[in-house]
């Protein structure tokens, strides 16, 4: 059977956000604990609900989830315990299937409408304001496009990154729902992207789409004007660029915390020695006391360089007579937090 290409253009800078999105991969190690994917569904339910106005803070959604009483909206603790129901099933849902598509509805909706699981029966349009944005297709029309949308997601040969994101927009043009097309947008986005790389089972793609909300409706206004999901697309795909960058970033910074915690009394001694000037191997050691042979250079020189801490000043002559020491960026905060360690502990 052959399914109609819901309409879009590869761009270069989808290409280049793919190939940037495929480099950082890689570089993050998945985390397959159920703490961790509780604590991104947690996060990923707060983010996604807040753009739909749900007034409760990350904290409420979490004592919510983990069963203490919270004072709120009956409605607001409602959606929480609903989301939070259907991205645990993220796993078991079958991406092309619209039966599981229904299924994730039902949980989602659960006692908040009366059609919970089901298509619309009846036109939408969304406004702002008095004014209407964007009319959905006839309710009539809506299980027809869903399957045919599955169908060539499901065939489609295009980089999962961009088929999400299609996917994504279709869901919010469609309408397929009275209520819920947000949320269920953002979730099946992520129920395609975690069948392609587990990683996405830990990565809230949604908390940065609510940080830049009004790029977000920005971008869903300028596809639904264009008649294509273009634009769309590439917003997606720079706000998953830019969720692994900050991933890799906190990684990075608790990798150096352990390095540093890693780090010897004599090490944490040759590195306060270099604060404020640059010195020879012979200084080093002399300024903290230590014979300075080749065994003292391999235990506590080496690994400040090879951790980054440290650099040569004539780094591609390592044996001149000329070589001096220095200070990184990250060897300076290596003190910062050696010193801040050491007052915590003065004040216990």
């Amino acid at each position: 059977m052959v399914f109609e290409k819901p309409p879009y253009v590869i761009t270069d800078k989808m290409v280049n956000l793919i190939a940037n999105i495929s480099a950082l991969l890689p570089m993050i190690s998945p985390n397959s604990s159920m703490r961790l994917r509780k604590d991104r569904n947690i996060r990923s339910v707060h983010s996604s609900l807040a753009i739909e106005n749900n007034t409760l803070s990350l904290e409420q959604v979490m004592d919510v989830i983990n069963g203490r009483r919270v004072v709120g909206s009956p409605s607001e603790i409602q959606e929480v315990k609903n989301a939070f129901a259907a991205y645990s099933q993220i796993e078991r849902f079958d991406p092309f299937a619209t039966k599981d598509f229904l299924k994730a509805h039902k949980l989602m909706m659960n006692e908040l409408v009366d059609n919970a699981g089901r298509f619309r029966s009846q036109g939408v349009g969304i406004y702002d304001g008095d004014r209407l944005v964007h009319a959905a297709p006839k309710a009539e029309f809506v299980q027809g496009h869903i399957e045919n949308l599955f169908g060539w997601a499901s065939s489609s040969e295009v980089h999962p990154l961009i088929k999400s994101s299609v996917v994504h927009y279709e869901i919010e043009f469609i309408h397929p729902f009275m209520d819920g097309n947000g949320r269920m947008g953002r979730l099946w986005q992520t129920v395609i992207l975690s069948k392609w790389d587990s990683l996405f089972l830990t990565l809230p793609i949604e908390t940065l789409i609510f940080e830049r909300q009004r790029e977000y409706y920005a971008a869903l206004g300028t596809s639904d004007k264009a008649g294509n999901s273009t634009a769309f697309i590439e917003f997606m795909l720079t706000a998953i660029a830019d969720v692994l960058a900050i991933e890799e970033k906190h990684k990075e910074e608790h990798r150096d915390k352990h390095q540093v915690e890693q780090l010897s009394d004599i090490m944490v001694s040759a590195l306060k020695a270099l604060e404020d000037k640059n010195l020879s191997r012979k200084e080093i050691f002399a300024a903290i006391g230590l014979n300075g042979d080749h065994r003292a250079y391999k235990r506590n020189i080496e690994p400040l360089l090879r951790g980054g801490f440290i650099e040569m000043t004539v780094p591609d002559k390592p044996n001149s007579k000329l070589q001096k020491y220095r200070l990184t960026d990250k060897g300076v905060v290596a003190i910062q937090q050696t010193l801040f360690a050491e007052s915590e502990n003065a004040n216990r």
